[in-house]
């Protein structure tokens, strides 16, 4: 490896490898110093003469010994550098240059004329000790900077999850002066653009051998230590930006979860829907059971929600002839935060018109298990140590007869009798399970079933036929008097897609609302009745299977991760003050990752 600095001739040193096995003088005389310490620290303790001269007078102290110890320290490594003197420094060194018109940190423009991956892709046939008479500009960011002499700089330039090495010889430079200034002032972390030549070293780097290297951002704080990267989830949450130029792999995840929306978007696209855009900002947070997050308009002096689902929107339009339509975007429920929800998540609803829920199981499995096949080459994916197979068709369970089956009991009918209340409060404190009031029937079927039928789910389950009071927007159920066509796909024992036949008996609808109207009054505050909604219903909605896919909770399956955050680029966090506060205050605070869930509502939205 120290063959490109030993007297070879420029072109040859050009392409050498990384690190010469030589290493700097200067860093190597500590090494001596603390050599000498020891047998002299030991004639200290000991009292006696240097054992090579037994005879002569004891020798005096020779305290100038630790010198060398001193320049070690001088020639410090800046990794070990205080933060904060880093930033000082280096924004001293970089006001200094460009007062004195050596170096502008922050140009305007830089042509690149390959990016790195081409530049892989174009030069990889390169033989070690190999140059191109091409001349090509590339950018990128500098990972790793280490010298080999004075004349020896190697950088390591990574851009779009990819690196090459920038080989710098001074003798290749058209200005020894320049090649000093720039190479002096560049540092790990910073952007820059360099112009020259491809090779490939002696030990077999794609390097490009410059006559130009030009700083483009300079990075002006200190970044993680390359051994270890960043690890701490907080930072990486928070700064969403230096954990990916720390730990590249991260991205990957992302890179996912756009091939997912992608998948479903044209999933949807090819088959004839249509993507539309509904409001945000809504005057009644309807669709869900949900706490909505609350703002006020200025103008119009009142209240308004952000929307904890786009649904009875998309069904107006299919009132309004819009027989296949869609949405992927963002929902805002303000409940609580833990490792599968966060306040704002991303979600796909889609309603189509003479079809119902039949229709909709297995275009579930068809898109689904298409998109397992294409992201991953089959059909099986590991999750946290367990292998999930999407192969179809999906495992169906009963809601109600699962519960009976796994309880060994019989609900009494109909399941909005008081009677069945109370047997299912019976059966929740037998079986110590926890439910906060209200204590309505559909409440206490929710908190069972969570507990007694999810956990069968750990393969694609569609959990099915769901009560009606536990389903509002559903339609009854063809056969089962009490039930609804709804189904809700579990995998891994949560929740991923939910559909069902839409309702669209406007009398019906009415009286459902009024029932969620009545559990407002028992305490339930997230209840609301739409009435334009209801007017629309009343101009005629056909038949209509409506769906909904929770597109986060899909990207941490095939990202095979436990926790929302590591799938949302920025996910919601505590703000730092307040966390800073609560610890001055002598508080137990726990942070926003450990904060409980909102209880899950038995009449959520489509999507997840």
């Amino acid at each position: 490896k120290a063959s490109g600095s030993q007297g070879c001739a420029p072109c040859k040193a050009a392409m050498s490898s990384e690190q010469p096995a030589t290493v700097v003088p200067a860093a190597e005389a500590p090494k001596p110093a603390a050599e000498e310490a020891k047998p002299q620290q030991h004639q200290q303790q000991k009292g006696q003469r240097q054992p090579k001269q037994p005879k002569q007078p004891k020798q005096p102290k020779q305290p100038k010994q630790a010198k060398p110890a001193v320049e070690k320290k001088e020639k410090a490594s800046e990794d070990d550098i205080d933060p904060t003197a880093y930033l000082e420094n280096r924004t001293k060194q970089l006001k200094d240059l460009q007062e004195a018109g050596k170096l502008n940190p922050w140009p305007h423009k830089w042509e690149v004329t390959v990016s790195l991956p081409e530049f892989i892709t174009k030069y990889g046939h390169l033989q070690n000790a190999e140059s191109s008479p091409d001349v090509v500009s590339v950018a990128g960011r500098i990972m790793s900077k280490r010298s080999a002499g004075s004349s020896l700089v190697f950088m390591d330039l990574h851009g779009e999850s990819v690196k090459i090495q920038v080989l710098a010889n001074k003798h290749a430079y058209p200005s020894a002066e320049d090649f000093s200034t720039v190479m002096g002032v560049l540092r790990r972390g910073d952007v820059i653009g360099a112009r020259g030549s491809p090779s490939r070293s002696k030990t077999g780097e794609l390097s490009i051998v410059p006559t130009e290297v030009k700083l483009l951002s300079p990075c002006l704080h200190m970044l993680p230590k390359a051994h270890f990267g960043l690890t701490d989830q907080e930072i990486r949450y928070r700064q969403r930006y230096l954990d990916f130029i720390t730990n590249q792999e991260n991205r990957k995840n992302f890179f996912l979860r756009s091939k997912i929306i992608k998948y479903v978007r044209n999933y949807l696209d090819t088959r004839g829907f249509l993507e539309v855009e509904t409001p945000i900002l809504n005057t009644i947070p309807g669709g869900a059971t949900a706490k909505p997050f609350v703002t006020f308009h200025n103008e119009l002096k009142m209240n308004m929600y952000m929307r904890i689902a786009p649904e009875l929107y998309l069904k107006e339009l299919v009132v309004g002839g819009i027989d296949r339509v869609y949405e992927l975007g963002r929902l805002f429920r303000n409940e609580g935060i833990d490792l599968t929800h966060n306040p704002e998540f991303t979600t796909c609803e889609f309603y189509m018109a003479y079809a119902d829920y039949n229709d909709l199981i297995k275009m579930t499995e068809d898109m689904l298990s298409g998109m397992i096949k294409e992201v991953t080459g089959g059909y099986v994916v590991e999750y946290q140590g367990q292998k999930i197979d999407f192969t179809p068709p999906f495992k169906r369970i009963s809601m109600v007869k699962g519960l009976e089956d796994a309880l060994h009991v019989q609900l009494p009918r109909p399941l909005e009798s008081e009677e069945c209340r109370e047997l299912l409060l019976k059966l929740c404190k037998e079986k110590d399970i926890k439910c906060p009031p209200p204590l309505t029937t559909a409440r206490l079927l929710d908190k069972l079933v969570g507990e007694f039928v999810e956990p069968q789910c750990m393969q694609p389950t569609f959990l099915m036929d769901h009560p009606q009071l536990m389903s509002p927007l559903a339609k009854y159920h063809r056969s089962e008097p009490g039930l609804t066509e709804r189904f809700e796909l579990f995998v891994c024992c949560r929740e991923l897609a939910n559909a069902y036949t839409e309702l669209n008996n406007p009398f019906k609808q009415r009286e459902l609302f009024m029932d969620q109207v009545k559990a407002k009054a028992q305490g339930d505050d997230e209840q609301w009745v739409d009435e334009t909604f209801l007017t629309a219903l009343e101009h005629g909605l056909p038949p209509t299977g409506g769906w909904g896919l929770g597109i986060d909770r899909l990207a941490m399956f095939l990202a095979n991760t436990a926790n929302i955050k590591e799938v949302i680029l920025f996910p919601t966090m505590k703000p730092m003050e307040q966390k800073a506060e609560e610890k001055k205050e002598g508080e137990v605070a726990k942070p926003a990752t450990d904060a409980k869930p909102a209880e899950a509502k038995p009449s959520e939205a489509k999507s997840q």
